[in-house]
Parts: C-alpha cells; structure tokens; sequence
C-alpha cells in the first residue's frame, strides 16, 4: 500500500512538471552552484552603461535572491575578485544605514485643469474625476503645511503643480521660489514638480535653494505613446537634463500597473541608470486605479512585482534613494517591511498624495517602531555644491507649531 501511495505520488510529481514553464525555465538556469544575475552584479562598480539584458536578468533572479542581494548591494572599486569570493554575499549595503528611511511630504499647490492626456491621472482635464481644478494655494497656507510636515518628522517637502510647463506663469514661478527659499530656512530638502523645466527656470530654482526637481518618465519608451500623447518621452529627458545641469538633484521614477509587460518595467529602469547622472532618488509608483480615467480598472500590482522594481532599481543604481511612493496605503506592514528589505529607503507621508489616499502619519509611526526604523535626516550635500543661502524671514502671517501652542494654552 505505501509503495502504491509513493508510486502515486511520483506519477503526480512527473506530470506536474512535464510542461515546460517560467518557473521551470528559471529553475534550471539557477540550478545548485549558479550564481544568479542578482548575486553577480550586486556588488560591481557604479555604472551608467547597463544593457537591458542585464538588467532583465537581474530583474529575473529568483525572489528571494534578488530581495537579499537588493538590501546588501553596494557600490565598489572595480575589484573582479570579489564576486569569487565565498562571503560576497554577506556584504552589508555601505551607501545608506538600513535601519534609515527619508520621509518626505509632498503637497499639491496647483490642483486640477491639467492640459495632459496621462491617462492615470485625475488632475486631467480631459477626463471626469472628482478632482476639480483649483486656483495655486495661498502662502500661508503652503507654508503651514511646510512647518506641520517638519513637525511630524518629514525632512523633505515637495510642492506639486498640475502644470504641463511654467510658460505664461512668471508671478506664481517667482511665489514659488519664495516658498522654496523660506522651506529651505526651516532646515528641510525641497522638491518641486511643476512640470517642464528650461534652463534659465532650472537655474533660477538653484539659486533659490532647492534640493531637487521631480520628473518621472513614467515607463518604458515604447510604451509611453500609449499612456500619454500630449508631451514626449525626449521633453521628459530634456527636463531632466537642465535640472542636473543647474546643479539640482533629480528625483526620477515610474509607475508600474499601467498595463505595461515585464520589459517595460526594465526600460524604464534601463533608461532611468544610464543617465549621466543617476537620479539622486527614484519613486516606485504602484498604479492607484481612479474612476473616471482611462485606467479606472487596472488591476493592482502585487507587493512581489514591487519588490522585483526596487530591488533591481537598489542593484543597478546603489547609491540613489529608491522612495516606496504611490500606491503603499494598499500593502500591509509586512508587505511594506518586504520593500525596505528590498532595498527601498524613502517614504512619502501624509493622509494624502498629490489627490490619491496615502497612510497615515499615526500608522506610520508604529510601523517604524514595529520595525525599528529611525527618519533619516535631511541631505543638504547633493547636487552641485550648495549656494550659501540667508536666513529668510518668516511671513508675518506664519506661525511656528510652538507659537500656536502657547496660544491654545493661555
């Protein structure tokens, strides 16, 4: 009878595993004594001349491999020898403390009436959303969300504009770089994403103080025509290049759940790590589906297509912050902890992102504590040399979180 079972069970085994698969595929191209694409370019030089066959097979490398190589990857001299070497692996990420995670606030300034067609995205004005489009906000009120961000632990603040570019908006652009010089004051990065930049406004943003410039692509270059038309993916890189130009950091990324294929994803990566410069961070963006656009019924991404992204993104790129961004209020704590050991290190914080929901600050929080995260301090050295700024005045209507206190109180 136990010989009919193990008989039995052999059949099922046999037949099981007689259709060749992806699974079965990469199962013997990572038999016993393989080293996986992960585990041999985790520990390399910095470079910027990636193939996208390297990157795939990185991208490929079976889970588990690739999230532990992702977490202790780190950049080095040319030194072939190492990866020979039996503890390679036990090398722990030297670019960043692993318990570190940047908070970041990111504060729509300029909601809705966009003239782009991003078919992900509510602020369009070519589709019905609930997102209404809204004059830019007051000062005071930029600068309030600016202290209470800094308050609650954040150490860099972005302002976000539903602009295609800053043609026509000279009294706004020079608001905001006002804003950017009293934020800068505060001992904060500051991030702006107003849309596309020439090189006369990228350097005016320098001189103004601020840390970085947002300007994602998105997603692969063959796949861009199909969400957006209305702006190109060389506009994009042109954008990018006067940032980095001016001597401003850039903060570059994509979003994933688009409907895009698996190279896709690796295009965009490719794209994104042979740059002259890579991206001092790059957003990971988990597509949030929003009724009323294009997109209303993608499906979500698992938390495992995440990890591949950011662990290919921490390999490929070591020395870039890689931000879980859009779309983590749908992952659980340890859904989340999966992509902090894949190598993410930057959060956006705050109920809410751009219009999309966000987590909480409060549930932020314990989930630090749980995990033993600390916040990373702000970055001031990045980009070119940094200009010696003055000391801003605050505007007479602005009050610290202090002053408010002892006014509650008295």
């Amino acid at each position: 009878m136990l010989r009919s079972a193990v008989k039995s069970l052999t059949l099922r085994r046999q037949f099981s595993f007689s259709v060749p698969s992806y699974l079965a595929s990469v199962a013997e191209k990572n038999s016993a004594g393989a080293l996986s694409a992960a585990a041999a370019h985790a520990h390399g030089p910095m470079r910027n001349d990636w193939s996208r066959e390297e990157i795939q097979s990185i991208y490929d490398s079976p889970l588990l491999d690739l999230l532990y190589h992702g977490v202790s990857s780190k950049a080095i001299d040319a030194q072939p020898s190492i990866l020979s070497h039996p503890h390679h692996a036990q090398v722990h990420r030297t670019n960043f403390n692993p318990r570190e995670v940047q908070q970041c606030t990111l504060l729509s300034i300029k909601t809705g009436g966009c003239t782009e067609d991003c078919k992900y995205c509510p602020q369009s004005s070519r589709y019905k959303t609930s997102v209404k489009a809204q004059k830019i906000l007051d000062s005071d009120e930029i600068l309030y969300a600016a202290q209470r961000a800094k308050d609650a632990g954040s150490t860099r603040f972005c302002m976000g504009a539903a602009w295609r570019d800053l043609a026509g908006r000279k009294s706004n652009f020079n608001k905001i770089l006002d804003h950017v010089k009293v934020i800068r004051s505060m001992g904060m990065e500051v991030c702006c994403t107003l849309g596309m930049l020439d090189e006369e406004q990228a350097k005016a943003l320098k001189n103004a103080g601020l840390t970085a410039y947002n300007h994602n692509l998105d997603t692969s270059r063959e796949f861009y025509p199909k969400i957006i038309t209305t702006r190109t993916y060389d506009e994009r890189l042109k954008t990018i290049d006067n940032a980095q130009k001016a001597g401003i950091s850039v903060c570059s990324g994509g979003i994933i759940g688009l409907g895009e294929k698996e190279e896709d994803r690796v295009g965009l990566l490719h794209t994104l790590s042979t740059l002259s410069q890579h991206p001092e961070s790059v957003p990971v963006n988990a597509l949030l589906a929003v009724e009323g656009t294009p997109l209303e019924n993608q499906e979500p991404v698992s938390v495992f297509e995440m990890v591949r992204m950011i662990a290919t993104a921490r390999i490929i790129m070591p020395k870039s912050m890689v931000r879980l961004s859009a779309g983590r209020v749908r992952f659980s704590v340890p859904e989340q902890a999966l992509c902090f050991m894949a190598g993410a290190n930057s959060i956006f914080t705050g109920d809410k992102l751009l219009t999309t929901p966000n987590n909480e600050v409060s549930d932020d929080r314990k989930m630090f504590d749980l995990l033993g995260l600390m916040p990373k301090p702000p970055n001031f050295q990045q980009g070119s040399e940094k200009v010696d700024l003055p000391v801003y005045q605050m505007p007479k209507c602005f009050k610290p979180k202090e002053a408010i206190a002892n006014e509650s109180s008295a």
